[in-house]
């Protein structure tokens, strides 16, 4: 039976404003693929995201292009092809997995030939603020085991040091978001040394970073905006010791694993990330952290409200969705 296709824009308010290096937001704007076989529904969330030129709008025409190829037997396999990497296919894609899922009776994991899924330990982030609010929001934080600072602005190595006196035992993960230049990151790199961060995300600018390869890395560097899907990992040898996969930026859990794989057998270190969203968007990337070094699927915990049959948060750790949610 054709497959019939619904797309949503929704907003998400978020509990309070959430700043990197490039600006602050008070909402999470995502859209939901919804695809139907007349018996069963299958969903996927992507974000949009401004950095690579993406609005609500956008993403949701381009999935709305798809509507007859749709009706016409498209697959999950052609999809990679009919669309370029990004949140809407993310959203596409993740709703075949879905609705798969759900037609065969079988879970995802399964579909995907991967064993059931653990709870994992998943980072906290903290916004980018001053050296003084950072360190009380880790003070509240400190009972979680893994931490990610957003920094990306003057003043880091001070941010740094407040936040590691606030929280002495907890995994530090830093994200300057392409924030630091080649004035500063030495100055940087060695003020993570001292605050024992354990993986520093993006320091330079993804056009802008093959000086990394002629520096020492006294902390792992990941690739964030510099790695997208498998066509970018031959540009970052030398430069990163891992990379961070997220499904906006690969297009949908079916690139992921395909990314994953390969980063693997060229010696890369994973991190599993997410955009701000909804846990509709953070149950298919459990599969990818699964056998990630780094974790950091928090995105729900920055929400005012949440989706209903949410993933459950207990202590920095997260818990695979039910089948309610998605897979």
């Amino acid at each position: 039976m054709p497959l019939s296709l619904r797309v949503l824009a929704e907003q998400w308010p978020l509990a309070k404003a959430f700043t990197i290096s490039r600006g602050s937001k008070t909402e999470a704007v995502v859209v939901v693929a919804e695809l139907t076989d007349g018996i069963h529904t299958g969903r996927g969330e992507g974000v949009p995201y401004a950095r690579y030129g993406e609005t609500a709008e956008t993403a949701a025409a381009a999935i709305e292009t798809l509507r007859p190829a749709l009706a016409e037997g498209l697959d999950r396999a052609g999809l990679q092809d009919a669309l370029p990497a990004g949140a809407a296919r993310n959203a596409l894609d993740c709703a075949f997995w879905d609705l798969e899922a759900k037609q065969k009776g079988v879970p995802a994991h399964k579909l995907a030939g991967l064993p059931d899924p653990q709870p994992l330990k998943t980072a906290f982030t903290l916004s980018l603020d001053t050296p003084e609010n950072m360190a009380a929001a880790a003070r509240k934080a400190a009972h979680l085991p893994v931490l990610k600072l957003k920094l990306g602005a003057p003043g880091d190595p001070q941010r740094l040091e407040a936040v590691r006196h606030a929280a002495p035992g907890a995994v530090l993960i830093v994200d300057a978001n392409e924030g630091w230049t080649p004035g500063n990151f030495t100055e940087n790199f060695a003020a993570c040394a001292r605050a024992d961060v354990s993986l520093i995300e993006q320091p330079l600018p993804a056009a802008k970073d093959d000086c990394l390869k002629d520096i020492p890395h006294p902390v792992p560097l990941c690739a964030d905006e510099s790695v997208h899907d498998r066509a970018s990992l031959p540009e970052l040898a030398g430069k990163y010791e891992a990379i961070n996969i997220k499904l906006d930026k690969t297009g949908g859990l079916t690139e992921a694993l395909a990314l994953a794989e390969e980063a693997r057998k060229k010696g890369f270190l994973l991190m599993a990330g997410c955009m701000v969203s909804t846990s509709l968007a953070m149950a298919p990337a459990l599969l990818i952290a699964q056998n990630a070094r780094f974790t950091d699927l928090d995105g729900p915990l920055l929400l005012a409200r949440e989706r209903p049959h949410g993933l459950r948060y207990e202590n920095g750790i997260v818990y695979p969705p039910t089948r309610a949610l998605w897979g």
